[in-house]
């Protein structure tokens, strides 16, 4: 009470009392505060029943108004005094000391002010950075401290001053030489032992810049980049056996206290530490990501927190649960289960693992080069190889659609190149040569995974497809290459025929040589004319086409393409006449605005933009299509045997690889006039034998295309349910076929025009 009264009349003497000069009342205010040690002798009373908090604003707000007086950069009497009496060190010790108590709180406080109001560059100066290293070391020593509060925002200001100003950086990587004796003893020389890093620094406390200090005795070396990447063999020193290994270590402990914040309880805390760290991730020096990968345990943080999370995640998560939570923020991972309408077993924990996995993608995508592949590497090896994998392997059906559910979630959620980059090699490994029928299980997490999108289960084959389908998507040309063009990139699908003169005038007949025209083929005999598209029909139901095309330029008319697939599946198949607003052009808008934004993910591949010449390819060589592609196409071919759901994903995947614009995949997916070798398929052959055996069983079936069309109603809600129909799983693979066909018609143009178009 005494105390507060002497505040009291303190404060109005001085409001009585005439201005003095601002050095002069800049170091009234200190010498009252080094009094107070002096004269009080009751260490015991907190801080906040002294003056001390009230003389440490006043000297922070003189200085603020002596800045704002001078000219910019000019330092003032204060702010010289400040420096030359170490004033800094002086509150760095009193607040280690904490005495009296509370007065490491106040000293953060007034570090966080000083460099967040003063606008001069103050970190530069070896009487502010010494201090506050000194400073940073305490902070993060003890979780839940009174000070924590005090302590995260101290260290972010110094983050967001090292983002300002990144080469300030070096001045935080504390170097520590090593000395390893040859009897094996271990010592630790601090480079304060060794250089006087004081003389750094003029009477007038006037900084020198990083790139000034040179390696004279008496200054403080600053390792330049080149050295910084220097290896430790190099530094090792060794003239005789009895000389010491002398090696250099650095500590950042800047990083190292972060990271202890991050695991605090209070999220706001721990939320804060990560922002820090998202900071420092960035800086552009060499030195900090050497450093932050090699001494700090950044990486190992990352990894640890993700495992702790999925193990703690349910045995069993419904995948429509998984997939149906809004998407994750790193930063606003709040969640209460009694407000939430939509709550399920192990959301909590789920919105925890994501949300930290999204944090260490977003850290990853803006961290410096080297720290990004570092810290990805390690979440590869220590968190997908280590902890994903296991369960991707198991047998426990529940288990696989759980962790396949999982894997696919993040394959959706993952923005970071260089996490990207790791997750592929991580399910696909890194083989580029074309697949062989005795290899396909050299990398054994992708037979595996290709192996369940036909898996027993229909759930593990859909959510097993559905990964496949939004990993596809993903900017990452080794995806496509490793899954499918790696085994076409010969061509030896196709049967090589020497074109002789006849050909030649075929083809400026508009023929493609050797090719069997529709109508010819024995399958489809018996269409009429009028089954298939005119000319005028199929291109009023497309886009207006350039008026200038190339004429012979060797591909097959677009619209023969067209009518192939449109006429694939035989009229009494056919339902979708019967509705409204499902013919063949719904698909066209579709297709073009999914070509458009493939085409864009596809344009730095550098891709080419015709086939690979045929007298180039080695056709001699046994053609596999892929284990990728074998799977889909076997899928295809029960498509009338298949549940519903599972021959939409089938079909969903196949369109997918056929929107992408390489040559390669354009001639196996889509052309059906393709000449194929012996023992070959294609996309089209498949669904041609699919047809073939439809029309056989189509017989067997009576009132076929009524229950079809009632069927098809009934899926798009135009009629309600009733009683079973016979043959359900066959009429709906007749409608996902008549569908898919339509929409290999739609990509065909689209693909086909945007060639087309100068």
């Amino acid at each position: 009470m005494f105390s507060k009264l002497t505040s009291i009349l303190q404060h109005a003497v001085e409001a009585l009392a005439p201005s003095l000069p601002l050095q002069e009342d800049f170091v009234y205010h200190w010498k009252a505060i080094t009094h107070y040690y002096i004269e009080t002798s009751d260490d015991k009373a907190p801080v906040t029943d002294t003056n001390i908090p009230s003389h440490l604003e006043q000297m922070l707000d003189i200085l603020v108004q002596e800045e704002n007086e001078r000219e910019s950069g000019e330092t003032g009497p204060c702010m010289e005094y400040l420096l030359h009496h170490k004033i800094l060190e002086t509150l760095y010790t009193l607040g280690k000391a904490d005495c009296p108590p509370g007065m490491k709180q106040q000293v953060l406080t007034f570090y966080t002010k000083l460099l967040g109001r003063i606008r001069q560059p103050l970190l530069p100066h070896i009487n502010v950075y010494k201090p506050v290293q000194k400073l940073i070391r305490l902070c993060g020593e003890v979780l839940t401290a009174p000070t924590e509060n005090e302590e995260i925002q101290f260290l972010c200001i110094v983050c967001a001053k090292l983002k300002q100003d990144p080469y300030l950086v070096n001045f935080f990587l504390e170097n520590k030489l090593k000395v390893l004796a040859s009897k094996g003893s271990a010592s630790v020389i601090t480079e304060d032992m060794l250089k006087g890093q004081d003389s750094l620094m003029t009477d007038t406390g006037q900084s020198i810049q990083p790139e000034e200090i040179s390696n004279a005795a008496g200054a403080e070396h600053i390792e330049k980049e080149d050295d910084l990447s220097t290896s430790l063999d190099e530094l090792n020193v060794t003239s005789s056996p009895e000389a010491s290994a002398v090696r250099l270590n650095q500590d950042y402990n800047l990083v190292n206290s972060l990271l202890n914040l991050t695991k605090s309880p209070d999220g706001r805390v721990a939320v804060k530490a990560c922002e820090g760290l998202m900071l420092l991730v960035s800086l552009p020096e060499p030195a900090a990501a050497k450093c932050l990968t090699q001494s700090t345990c950044l990486c190992e943080l990352l990894t640890d927190r993700l495992t702790t999370l999925y193990k703690a995640l349910p045995p069993s998560v419904d995948p429509l649960d998984i997939e149906s939570v809004e998407a994750i923020n790193w930063g606003l991972d709040s969640y209460s289960h009694k407000e939430d309408a939509s709550a399920f077993p192990g959301k909590r924990a789920l919105i925890s693992f994501l949300s930290w996995f999204d944090y260490c993608d977003q850290l990853i995508k803006e961290a410096q080069k080297t720290t990004a592949v570092a810290m990805a590497r390690s979440v590869r090896e220590r968190f997908f190889v280590g902890v994903m994998e296991p369960q991707l392997m198991q047998t426990s059906e529940i288990g696989i659609l759980t962790s396949t559910a999982l894997l696919h979630r993040i394959v959706r959620q993952v923005t970071s190149d260089v996490l990207l980059q790791e997750m592929v090699g991580f399910i696909l490994g890194g083989h580029r040569e074309p697949e062989t029928l005795t290899d396909i299980n050299r990398h054994p997490l992708r037979h595996r995974l290709i192996e369940h999108c036909d898996h027993i289960s229909d759930e593990i084959s859909i959510m097993t497809l559905r990964m496949f389908e939004h990993l596809l998507q993903k900017p990452n040309e080794h995806i496509l290459y490793n899954l499918v063009l790696r085994n076409l990139e010969e061509r030896n699908y196709t049967e090589y025929k020497p074109p002789c003169q006849e050909d030649k005038d075929v083809v400026e007949n508009g023929q493609i040589a050797g090719a069997v025209d529709l109508e010819e083929d024995p399958l489809f005999a018996d269409l009429s004319p009028d089954n298939t598209l005119s000319n005028q029909e199929w291109l009023s139901a497309s886009p207006p086409i350039s008026p200038e095309l190339p004429k012979n330029d060797g591909k097959t008319e677009v619209h023969k393409i067209v009518n192939s697939f449109l006429c694939l599946v035989p009229e009494e198949a056919k339902s979708s006449y019967h509705v409204e607003g499902t013919g063949y052009d719904t698909y066209l808008r579709d297709a073009h605005r999914q070509f458009r934004d493939y085409c864009a993910i596809c344009l730095r591949w550098e891709w080419p933009g015709s086939p690979k010449s045929l007298e180039k390819c080695n056709l001699e060589a046994s053609f596999f299509e892929g284990h990728f592609l074998k799977i889909l196409f076997d899928r295809m071919g029960r498509i009338l045997d298949q549940p519903y759901d599972v021959n939409l994903q089938v079909t969903s995947v196949l369109s997918k690889l056929s929107l992408f614009p390489h040559p390669h995949i354009h001639e196996y997916l889509l052309d059906p006039y393709v000449n194929l070798a012996s023992g070959c398929r294609s996309l089209f052959s498949v669904i041609v034998r699919v047809v073939g055996d439809l029309m056989v069983r189509i017989q067997r079936i009576p009132d076929f295309t009524p229950k079809l069309l009632l069927v098809r109603k009934r899926l798009l809600g135009l009629e309600p349910e009733g009683p079973i129909i016979d043959h359900m799983t066959l009429l709906e693979g007749v409608i996902v076929l008549e569908e898919f066909c339509k929409e290999l018609a739609a990509i065909a143009f689209v693909k086909y025009h945007a060639s087309s178009t100068p």
